[in-house]
């Protein structure tokens, strides 16, 4: 009998793993607008919802307005630093930059600046072109428009669980400091809580 049983077990265990691997998934193509939310951590609707709260706290306060006026109604210009991720969880602080860009440069009232690590790109492409391209086509050194303004902050999260629940927050602070005399100008937080269940 332990013999039998010695056969067949092996032989279970393969087809148990053969069949396993067989099961296929499916995929099925959703409109990236629509909210979908599977395992409760930060996801794509987060970054762009606190995006655009945070843009239009931002946008709607006076410093704009102050800044227009000292400057002959100019339109302030504005770099995004770092946004730092200090929460539970691994978010990418670049999707959420760009969230935010698009936000500010779709409302047209603020202009904005490449960040340094694209800028340094652009600085080598304009350094080929000193080299390469025609006189009257290579850009010239010496024209990159200065920002006025920096935008800052960190993503935090607090998590509370008791057996098959959690509650997760996400607290998003924002600060805008002006490049010449580093004062704060507007600062801005938006929060977001989850309740999951298991």
């Amino acid at each position: 009998m332990k013999t039998k049983r010695s056969i067949y077990f092996p032989m279970i265990l393969i087809l148990a793993i053969v069949l396993g691997s067989c099961t296929t998934k499916r995929v099925q193509r959703v409109d990236p607008g629509q909210q979908i939310d599977l395992s409760g951590r930060w996801n794509d609707t987060d970054s762009k919802q606190v995006a655009a709260a945070l843009t239009d706290q931002m946008l709607s306060k006076r410093w704009i307005n102050d800044f227009e006026q000292a400057h002959g109604g100019e339109r302030p210009v504005m770099i995004v630093g770092l946004i730092q991720n200090k929460s539970h969880e691994h978010i990418s602080s670049e999707t959420f930059i760009n969230d935010l860009e698009l936000a500010v440069i779709d409302a047209g009232t603020v202009r904005i600046v490449q960040a340094s690590e694209e800028r340094e790109e652009l600085r080598r492409e304009r350094g080929d072109q000193q080299d390469f391209a025609s006189d009257a086509t290579a850009k010239q050194w010496g024209k990159e428009l200065g920002a006025d303004f920096m935008l800052q902050g960190t993503i935090n999260s607090i998590v509370d669980s008791y057996k098959k629940e959690k509650v997760v927050e996400y607290q998003v602070d924002l600060s805008l400091a002006n490049l010449e005399t580093n004062e704060l100008v507007w600062r801005g937080q938006k929060k977001i809580k989850k309740y999951i269940t298991d």
